[in-house]
């Protein structure tokens, strides 16, 4: 009983973060995908070759260095995708994320990585992601036309549950969303279907204006607002771990999986 208890608190925390990490921009991703002019099933694709890269990765990591290794795909990367592959064409969107993977990797190769850090200004990698991310915030609230009853339920959810029990507000917040979206009739079941799905692999193509003007600042955005600020989360919470062997294991296996739509691990 005691080990089951002991273990709750860290198998709570790691699913919040999943929650929070596929919540937050899964939206995104289909955007970005869907500018690239991917299908419906090749963006459930991309997904499931994203989830599977992300759980082998994590498993793997974790086990080998016995340490919360958690991956995740580029939350900021997918949001400079979604505003920059408008006439893009998917097999040039491909080759974007096969060129950004391609450098990720040989800076975890050649050591690059720390240095190039210190060479990225703080307030540049900052600005790079507010830049990126400021017209998906200021869409958050167009969204509350409509919906005022539900998003100040889950707003008073998470204000309460912050107080009382910090650990379960991002949980209570999902619960009261889902249950008050039921019962305005909002989640509507009789639609969804179960299918398996087999992510498809899409031939490249290469060209030098989208390389130059979406894959190399796909990568800085990566490398600096996403890679950057987790090393630096896991090292405050007391792991150590060294940067450039997890630079190329998460690069190259991205890398591998980028024909099926993983843009980065």
């Amino acid at each position: 009983m005691r080990s089951t208890a002991s273990l709750f608190p860290a198998v709570l925390a790691g699913f919040v973060a999943v929650l929070v990490g596929y919540a937050s921009s899964a939206a995104i991703i289909w955007q970005a995908a869907a500018a690239a002019g991917a299908s419906t099933q090749q963006i459930a694709g991309w997904m499931t070759a994203l989830g599977l890269g992300m759980g082998i990765s994590t498993l793997a990591l974790s086990w080998w260095y016995k340490a919360p290794v958690l991956t995740a795909w580029s939350t900021p990367g997918a949001a400079l995708l979604a505003t920059s592959l408008q006439g893009v064409t998917l097999a040039e969107t491909i080759g974007v994320f096969i060129f950004a993977n391609a450098l990720i990797l040989l800076c975890g190769v050649t050591g690059l990585f720390a240095r190039l850090m210190k060479l990225i200004p703080h307030s540049l990698a900052a600005a790079m992601l507010t830049g990126v991310l400021l017209q998906f915030g200021l869409k958050a609230f167009s969204n509350l036309e409509g919906h005022i009853f539900l998003c100040g339920s889950m707003l008073a959810a998470w204000l309460v549950t912050k107080a009382v029990a910090p650990r379960y507000a991002i949980v209570a917040t999902l619960l009261v969303g889902v249950f008050v979206a039921w019962a305005g009739g909002d989640v509507v079941t009789n639609r969804m279907t179960l299918s398996v799905i087999m992510p498809e692999f899409i031939a490249p193509a290469f060209t030098f204006t989208s390389l130059l003007s979406i894959g190399l600042p796909f990568f800085l955005v990566t490398m600096a607002s996403q890679n950057a600020p987790g090393f630096a989360t896991m090292q405050a919470s007391g792991y150590p771990l060294a940067v450039s062997p997890l630079i190329v294991a998460t690069g190259g296996l991205a890398l591998l999986l980028s024909p099926f739509g993983v843009y980065s691990i």
